[in-house]
């Protein structure tokens, strides 16, 4: 299975998928689900590739998420090896994608292989769902499947994200949720003049100062058993001509809410409001919500995976709900229980991104031995 799953991966790693273009990765994978029966769709939106591919008709639905686009390489000259060149190093495997996560997808696809050859007419249904738009503006990918699903009824029961997880050893860490993130820009008006004359100028950053302390210092809820309390925090502040002699008209601040389940976009958008509203400021908001909160409390699909990962690496795997945020969230929308799990992400995004080649077997270990437990 360790060579099986190499040898796919270094094919995947060859292509350079830079997001948005898939570079084919894509077709190979397809290619090979077709081979094992599996009905093949494609989503194409404003030049993303999305992948669904089903085999069975039945539940429980066991569904492999990820991702084939890459970000990209960085300064070459930096590179010890071309990055979609992939290179043998010191029982390393070195090349863009290799944790993130073209290892994951061919380790999906070898333990889909090997399952189904073992049980043909197995219970229940194994879908994927691939794009070549999450590490990019996750517009066109993963939420376009998910809302095509949905509009014809057709749900997941347990959904695994190939994202890497592993912090300090592989195994050691299953993310069963994310936090949301609520982005937005402020803009608090004053009136522009003469910085000599400040009687006939109303200053938007003297005006906007304590209500940015008050909003640092709000307590916005107290997390729960798994997240931390909502945070609140800005991100770029622009007011000003570029000169010394004038007061600003206005400010502009860009801020973001990483929040959990126990916040709602709406709740915190409404209380962000009322402090604005009692410093009485002239003020408009821009919101953007990219992400909502999604948790997978322990059940089946945690339970079966950590049993999995501690059968195959004698590791114990924790629960997490740390980091940005996946395609997860998306997903959670149609699916009952999501969770990623992956290989280590201490290289990922960075010059030199690899994986240990004695991982990549075990990952299609764990990923079909965990079909085993649900399907087999």
């Amino acid at each position: 299975m360790a060579n099986e799953t190499f040898e796919l991966a270094v094919e995947l790693l060859k292509r350079p998928s830079l997001t948005p273009d898939d570079a084919g990765c894509q077709d190979l994978i397809a290619a090979r689900l077709e081979k094992l029966g599996f009905r093949i769709e494609r989503h194409r939106h404003n030049g993303v590739d999305n992948l669904w591919a089903r085999r069975g008709t039945l539940s429980p639905v066991v569904c492999f998420a990820g991702h084939t686009d890459v970000v990209p390489c960085g300064p070459l000259d930096q590179w010890q090896s071309a990055p979609f060149e992939p290179t043998l190093r010191d029982g390393q495997l070195y090349a863009r994608g290799a944790s993130d996560m073209k290892t994951s997808d061919a380790a999906f696809v070898v333990a889909t292989e090997r399952f189904v050859a073992a049980h043909p007419d197995h219970a229940g249904s194994i879908a994927f769902l691939l794009t070549s738009d999450e590490e990019g503006p996750a517009i066109d990918g993963t939420v376009k499947v998910v809302e095509a699903l949905k509009t014809r009824g057709e749900a997941l029961d347990y959904c695994i994200v190939g994202e890497p997880t592993s912090a300090a050893e592989f195994g050691d860490t299953i993310k069963n949720g994310r936090r949301g993130s609520l982005s937005g820009t402020l803009r608090i008006k004053g009136v522009q003049g003469h910085i000599a004359y400040p009687h006939l100028a109303k200053n938007p950053i003297h005006l906007a100062a304590p209500a940015i302390a008050e909003l640092a210092d709000t307590m916005w809820d107290e997390g729960n058993a798994w997240f931390p309390p909502t945070t609140w925090q800005i991100s770029n502040i622009h007011a000003g001509t570029g000169v010394t002699n004038v007061i600003p008209g206005e400010i502009e601040i860009q801020f973001n809410f990483r929040y959990a389940t126990a916040s709602t976009a709406e709740g915190l958008m409404d209380a962000m409001h009322e402090i604005l509203d009692s410093h009485s400021l002239d003020y408009t908001i821009d919101w953007s919500l990219s992400a909502k909160p999604f948790l997978t409390p322990r059940g089946a699909l945690c339970d079966k995976l950590s049993e999995t990962i501690r059968e195959v690496t004698g590791v114990v795997p924790g629960l997490s709900t740390s980091g940005g945020t996946s395609d997860g969230r998306f997903i959670a929308e149609i699916c009952r229980e999501v969770v990623e799990f992956g290989p280590l992400n201490t290289s990922i995004h960075k010059i030199n991104e690899h994986i240990a080649v004695e991982n990549i077997g075990q990952l299609a270990a764990i990923y079909q031995k965990t079909l085993e437990k649900l399907l087999g």
